[in-house]
């Protein structure tokens, strides 16, 4: 870190995994007796937009209920330059690459930010509030299937048969084994024509956003850690090596083993809300 000019984060959902945000892809976990990676594509909404919907209706609650923990923190301490110097003294840039969708690390962010006034930064280092790039865009996102037009709302229920959907499997032991179809006339739509709207996120199976900007800042990096993801998706499965290949160094921070440990020049075993404080005391204050 203290030889490194450009450093980038590659983050996944063990970040936010203290946060209360559930890792279905990571921990293997269920929605409904569902697989949660078979909804989060094209396909599974054209052919049920109710469930895909009620999917996401769930994830929504679940972010709106979180707040940042200690490993969002110090990721948005390293994109303010005055923290950044203490632990990074020739850094020139500091870029967060998530692929979370639950606006956490904007919030940590903005709360930092808001506490230190730090808007302005040094001639040479990229300005904060451009640091972090959403790849797999943001949960509160509304974006219609027709005209394309995408607004953010945080609303707790984008209508009102989200919620009652929610009411009525709290009644079932098993919920995956009764479904609740909404009449797709019922289903969130475009404020600006009326028509079915989506979550405004990246599913498998679309390019991720940004890609331009991600490959120019792997191109550049001379260091990336790479947070609470098991580096298994493609394309960020292989922004490591892409440093690497380039003379770069690789730091993991991962509760399991990734596929990624073996090129890796460090590797940190744990949770991240802990790990990442620890290596950083120089940021606690």
């Amino acid at each position: 870190m203290r030889a490194a000019e450009h450093i980038i984060v590659l983050a996944g959902a063990g970040l936010s995994a203290a946060s209360g945000i559930p890792t279905f892809r990571d921990g293997g976990g269920m929605w409904r007796s569902l697989d949660p990676t078979s909804l989060a594509t094209p396909e599974a909404f054209a052919a049920n937009p109710s469930l895909v919907w009620q999917f996401y209706h769930y994830r929504r609650t679940k972010a709106l209920a979180a707040r940042p923990n200690a490993a969002h923190d110090i990721i948005a301490k390293l994109s303010i330059p005055t923290y950044l110097k203490k632990v990074a003294p020739n850094a020139k840039s500091f870029h967060l690459i998530t692929q979370n969708i639950d606006g956490l690390s904007s919030m940590a962010l903005e709360s930092l930010l808001e506490k230190t006034h730090a808007v302005d930064a040094p001639e040479g280092v990229s300005i904060p509030k451009a640091s972090i790039v959403e790849m797999h865009g943001r949960l509160f996102d509304v974006k219609c299937t027709e005209c394309g037009s995408c607004q953010e709302d945080r609303s707790p229920a984008l209508c009102p048969a989200l919620s009652g959907a929610d009411d009525t499997f709290q009644n079932y032991q098993d919920a995956g084994t009764h479904e609740i179809k909404i009449p797709e006339s019922d289903l969130p739509r475009c404020v600006e024509c009326g028509a079915l709207a989506r979550p405004g996120v990246v599913w498998f199976g679309e390019i991720p956003h940004h890609m331009d900007k991600i490959n120019e800042l792997v191109l550049k990096a001379d260091m990336i850690l790479v947070v609470g993801t098991s580096s298994t998706v493609c394309p960020a499965s292989t922004f490591a090596s892409g440093v690497k290949e380039h003379g770069g160094k690789v730091a993991i921070f991962n509760v399991e083993p990734s596929g990624e440990d073996e090129e890796a020049d460090f590797v940190f075993a744990g949770r991240c809300e802990t790990v990442l404080p620890d290596l950083f005391p120089e940021l606690d204050d």
